[in-house]
């Protein structure tokens, strides 16, 4: 049996070192800011502050999937190395980055046609996607084959819970998850949606804060009722956030001291500048893993 690979795209919002140390290699979304294209490569060659700097600026971003040619750019040299290939993209609920990675596995299905190369649908965002990567690793060191791992993705991936608000309603507004007369009449109220991935992939509105330190509070009461196991939880949580530093790591001091058992400390991370072009600055996310899976 051949050993195997894991890889992803940069939409996991996790470092290029967290990556590495994973043994993960990823394809790369892009922005366009200011009439230039730029690959998203994990804050390698810009600053989260940089980044929301241009937006606090006026810039207004926009995205575009990685392609095809370059998941198989990635695909190539793990294959033709004499590695089975387990790829877990971005949720195919936001973006048609999944569509590219079916077409990079048909061809190099064809280039290597003694390969396993799979291709699974995390149904998951930001560094949501990217504990469920971690978990994957994770449960690869453990032992488990590519064709295990598949199925526990498959069969637990809605079982991780993300939870998020957002401050600034401009961009939301502009991506049409929240209509321009509640984001003004939410603005004037300071009222903060707090949301999250459904089922399929997708971003909902599930209620509505007043204020960032309500919003907080909602996400923390959200993993207390909803973590595996309850208080005695024992996974990994992530935060992330664009430009909230103060808030992400009051929700990480209200985790870790709420949940004794879990696996290490809360990790926090910068929203990246592709999930980051569509929430601008003032967003929080919470993730975990849960006993029930996520609903539509």
């Amino acid at each position: 049996m051949a050993d195997y690979k894991i890889t992803c795209c940069s939409t996991a919002d996790i470092s290029a070192g967290h990556l590495k140390n994973l043994g993960c290699a990823y394809g790369k979304y892009h922005y366009i800011i200011d009439g230039k294209d730029y690959s998203d490569d994990l804050y390698s060659t810009i600053t989260p502050a940089e980044f929301y700097a241009k937006i606090d600026a006026g810039a207004m971003p926009t995205t575009s999937q990685v392609t095809p040619e370059e998941l198989c750019e990635v695909f190539d040299p793990i294959l033709s190395a004499g590695y089975d290939l387990l790829h877990i993209e971005f949720s195919s609920g936001l973006s048609g980055g999944w569509q590219s990675a079916l077409a990079a596995q048909a061809a190099m299905q064809k280039k290597y046609p003694g390969r396993k190369v799979y291709v699974v649908d995390s149904l998951a965002a930001s560094s949501g996607y990217g504990l469920l990567v971690d978990k994957a690793a994770e449960l690869k060191a453990g032992g488990m084959d590519i064709d295990e791992l598949k199925k526990w993705i498959e069969d637990n991936r809605l079982r991780l819970k993300h939870w998020f608000f957002a401050t600034n309603l401009a961009h939301f507004k502009r991506g049409g998850r929240v209509s321009g007369p509640a984001a003004a009449i939410g603005t004037l109220l300071n009222i903060c949606p707090v949301m999250d991935v459904n089922s399929e992939g997708k971003l909902i509105v599930r209620r509505k804060a007043v204020g960032r330190k309500k919003a907080l509070k909602d996400l923390f009461s959200c993993m207390c009722s909803q973590a595996e196991n309850g208080m005695n939880y024992s996974g990994k949580c992530y935060i992330c956030h664009s430009m909230m530093d103060a808030e992400a790591n009051q929700l990480k001091e209200m985790v870790e001291a709420a949940f004794p058992k879990l696996n290490g400390e809360v990790e926090i991370n910068p929203i990246g500048t592709v999930i980051g072009s569509h929430t601008g600055p003032g967003t929080v996310a919470l993730f975990f893993f849960a006993g029930d899976e996520r609903t539509l």
